[in-house]
């Protein structure tokens, strides 16, 4: 199992890993279709969308928890 102080770094390779997988393969195919090279194109794009997704999610997403804890009512 791996330490509950490493939580905020899984989250953050989880969370940009998945979204940057859909949201590139989305725009691979509409870019290139559905062809025999797709996938290649697809993983390819996919790296590089983690690559920047990645440490961007680490950055903001201590930002976006404190902008919903002040617009979320604690009661």
């Amino acid at each position: 199992m791996i330490p509950a102080r490493h939580a905020p770094l899984l989250f953050g390779a989880i969370l940009s890993g998945l979204m940057s997988l859909l949201v590139s393969g989305i725009a691979t195919a509409r870019a290139s279709g559905l062809g025999a090279d797709y996938l290649g194109l697809w993983m390819s794009s996919w790296l590089a969308a983690w690559a920047v997704a990645f440490p961007v999610v680490l950055v903001v997403a201590p930002l976006t928890r404190r902008i919903v804890a002040r617009l979320v009512d604690d009661a």
